[in-house]
């Protein structure tokens, strides 16, 4: 007869031993599993299930053991009705996992999970929502049947809105930014399960739409909460004013800011796993008028494509920068506004030259993603670890390839030149409007000429352009207004399909789904440098550059528009017209 035995009894045995201490199996029979398994290499525990030594559940209540968590039968379980208000439907649905039990005091919440592996879903109960979490293991089916009674109905933003409306204790912290707020009622109010919960579904939302900054803004008399999506802002419904400071508070507690500083800006960093994919978000707080404007970048890695193939470089244009890369030494510049893709396009040829035999070294303002391979530094003005004073340690660290996030002082734009020079392959960035103004730029950084020459082997610019919706494409005629834009006439365009979306519900309305980029190459070669050593205007250089192959981004994305894969609209909007 099999005895009751307490998890951490079993915590770290292997799985045979755990039944046969379970009294499930005997240890003849785990050996036989054994010597059979020698053969047919599958699971242990799914060998002594086919030789009708033990059941299914015993090999789940084992497994469960071995990581010290129990094992419950859900069977006609009823879930108490202060558990299911503690988590909302859509946090349930996204770690797949059921609260059983809650108390208050403590904020102590127990929760059921398929598998011992979903440990980051405890984490993140902790993190997200301040439990103090003690998870047992049960049957899935019994699992899903409970989410299918409890929590099939999504619970929206708007429904706890409304819940949090009424909550009189959290309308006493209204007021602007210069009002006085007690320390105390802040703290209670980041914890208020509500507020909690409104902040998760908001970022669950926002991670779901694929939403690349989430912006809480404080006004005179409302409290404003958009996301950005594919590069546009989109307002969302707006929380009762009341609310800012309890939804500010939270994000700073989980992001370990100083809660009751609300004077000087703040940065911290959260790190998630939802649906399975670590996502990053980094806080940024800033004081303003009428309180702190919050605003969360998500840095979702599952939704970063960093492979050169898959960056969306034409096949021509994929050559062109795989030669600039694979140079032994020189700069090769990346340009574009903020939030153009630059870092990604940076990150997926790193990816691509990351070989054993090869040293990398990157200077950021911040680390976007962590990559395995590359020794990667933060820069902190603060602790005066500027991009100048860590690449001048760079050098004397025996790199072979070394990424600056940004270029933005002569003192760094000379180091990374002087890095180049002494045999190093330099990819680093720049604000500029196209590939040939940065040539300008660094000159007016203070840059010579000859040093520009003799390094610079290849400028990159690029623009993203939203896609249009697959769902809800159609094809239409453009008037002449629109084709004037392009300074295209009805002749020049004869034959020619275009595109637009009509607005859909996979692309909320928007009549776009996804974004694609747009690149200018510009390849230096001895004309373009001899017009650098002349200090020949920006129009020069980019016109010795179309005569030797480069493809503008307004070209670019007039190929584009052609093939079907965006609008008119959109290449206006990234693009200008050359002159």
């Amino acid at each position: 007869m099999a005895t009751a035995i307490e998890p951490a009894a079993l915590k770290g045995r292997k799985l045979g031993r755990a039944l046969t201490k379970m009294g499930k199996v005997t240890r003849e029979q785990v050996h036989e599993a054994l010597t059979i398994q020698k053969t047919r290499k599958i699971p242990i525990g799914q060998l002594l299930v086919e030789l009708s030594y033990c059941t299914e559940r015993d090999v789940a209540e084992a497994l469960a053991g071995q990581a010290g968590m129990a094992y419950i039968d859900l069977t006609s379980y009823e879930i108490p009705d202060e558990a299911i208000e503690a988590v909302g439907a859509e946090t349930v649905q996204a770690y797949q996992i059921v609260p059983l039990e809650f108390v208050e005091a403590g904020k102590r919440l127990k929760i059921a999970m398929k598998s011992p592996d979903n440990f980051r879903a405890v984490d993140d109960l902790r993190l997200l929502m301040g439990f103090t979490v003690e998870a047992v293991i049960a049957d899935t089916e019994a699992i899903d049947a409970l989410i299918q009674k409890h929590f099939s109905k999504r619970e929206s933003v708007t429904d706890v809105m409304e819940e949090l409306a009424s909550n009189t204790k959290l309308q006493s912290l209204a007021g602007g930014g210069g009002a006085s707020i007690d320390l105390d009622a802040v703290l209670e109010a980041a914890e208020d399960n509500q507020v909690i919960k409104l902040l998760n579904l908001v970022l669950l939302q926002a991670i779901r739409d694929r939403a690349s900054d989430i912006h809480f803004e404080p006004f005179e008399h409302e409290f404003k909460m958009r996301y950005r999506i594919d590069g546009v802002l989109y307002e969302m419904v707006p929380p009762p004013q009341h609310l800012g400071p309890a939804i500010t508070s939270r994000v700073k507690v989980m992001a370990n800011l100083d809660i009751a500083e609300r004077r000087l800006p703040q940065d911290g960093r959260i790190e998630l796993q939802v649906g399975g994919n670590p996502v990053d978000l980094r806080i940024a707080v800033l004081p303003t008028m009428w309180g702190e404007s919050v605003v969360l970048r998500v840095l979702d890695r599952s939704n970063v494509e960093l492979e050169l193939d898959r960056v969306g470089f034409r096949e021509e244009e994929l050559i062109k920068f795989r030669k600039l890369i694979s140079k032994p030494n020189g700069i090769v510049i990346v340009t574009g506004p903020t939030g153009s893709g630059k870092t990604t396009t940076l990150y997926a040829a790193l990816s691509e030259l990351n070989k054993i035999d090869t040293k990398i070294l990157t200077a950021e303002d911040p680390v976007e993603y962590d990559i395995d391979g590359l020794c990667q530094c933060q820069v902190n003005v603060e602790a005066n670890t500027t991009f100048a004073r860590l690449l001048r340690s760079f050098l004397r660290q025996d790199p072979d390839i070394i990424l600056i996030g940004e270029v933005r002082d002569l003192e760094t734009a000379q180091i990374a030149v002087q890095a180049s020079l002494t045999g190093h392959l330099v990819l680093t960035t720049l604000h500029t409007n196209d590939a040939p103004s940065s040539i300008i730029r660094l000159a007016d950084l203070g840059l010579e000429p000859f040093l520009l020459t003799a390094t610079i082997e290849g400028i990159i610019a690029q623009r993203l352009v939203r896609l249009i919706c697959t769902r809800c494409k159609e094809e239409y005629t453009p008037g002449e207004e629109e084709l004037m834009e392009l300074a295209l006439t009805p002749e020049d365009v004869k034959g020619r399909h275009f595109h637009r979306g009509k607005g859909c519900d996979k692309c909320n309305g928007s009549s776009y789904k996804g974004r694609m980029a747009l690149f200018e190459i510009m390849e230096m070669d001895d004309t373009a440098r001899d017009l650098v050593m002349e200090e020949a205007s920006t129009s020069i250089l980019r016109e010795h550059a179309r005569k030797t192959g480069m493809r503008t981004l307004r070209e670019c994305g007039l190929m584009s528009i052609y093939e079907g894969q965006t609008t008119i609209d959109e290449v206006l909007r990234e693009t200008i017209m050359e002159e």
